[in-house]
């Protein structure tokens, strides 16, 4: 449950960190207003990853959650 969210966040991350370098690299060489998108695009990335690391899934137990308030039917 955990791996997943965590290949996920390194998944999200690597593809900015690829879209920040080859902005910066290659594509500038090229195309100016292209590589100013893609840093752009990139810039969205990061907080986007983090929200999706921290997603609850329905099968996780999270640390603030008591069965006793919630009538008990929550996995174990």
């Amino acid at each position: 449950m955990y791996a997943r969210r965590r290949r996920r966040y390194f998944a999200l991350m690597g593809l900015c960190l690829l879209l920040f370098v080859g902005a910066g690299a290659f594509v500038r060489l090229w195309s100016v207003p292209l590589a100013i998108g893609m840093c752009l695009v990139a810039m969205v990335i990061p907080p986007v990853a983090a929200v999706v690391a921290n997603r609850r899934e329905p099968h996780d137990r999270w640390w603030d959650e008591d069965d006793r308030w919630w009538g008990g039917s929550g996995p174990r």
